[in-house]
């Protein structure tokens, strides 16, 4: 599947230690009603493939990971734990045409 998102990093998504940023809960709020609804039931162990579209070829293919991965595992009701295998890429397009591209499958 494909979101038409900006990916935001780690660095976005916490102030201190404890406390979600605005940009953080704008982008969960977002992201939770761009996602399907699904009901899939994930047990066992899991595969997540990403694709993160970035506008700047500065952007650090980790840093979008866990905000990405924390909104999932509330979304679709899993533990990130079952996650065992990640493939992760980055691509590089204009400003404005920033995506997210996620297929989860159990392994």
């Amino acid at each position: 599947m494909r979101i038409h998102l900006k990916p935001l990093s780690v660095n976005q998504v916490w102030r201190g230690k404890r406390f979600k940023t605005k940009k953080y809960k704008s982008y969960e709020r977002d992201l939770m009603l761009l996602l399907p609804k699904l009901k899939i039931e994930f047990k066992g162990n899991l595969k997540a493939e990403m694709v993160f579209g970035f506008s700047s070829p500065l952007s650090d293919i980790d840093n979008p990971l866990k905000p990405l991965i924390d909104v999932l595992q509330k979304k679709y009701n899993f533990d990130d734990k079952q996650i065992t295998e990640l493939n992760v890429k980055k691509e590089i397009v204009k400003k404005g045409n920033e995506f997210i591209d996620i297929k989860i499958t159990q392994i």
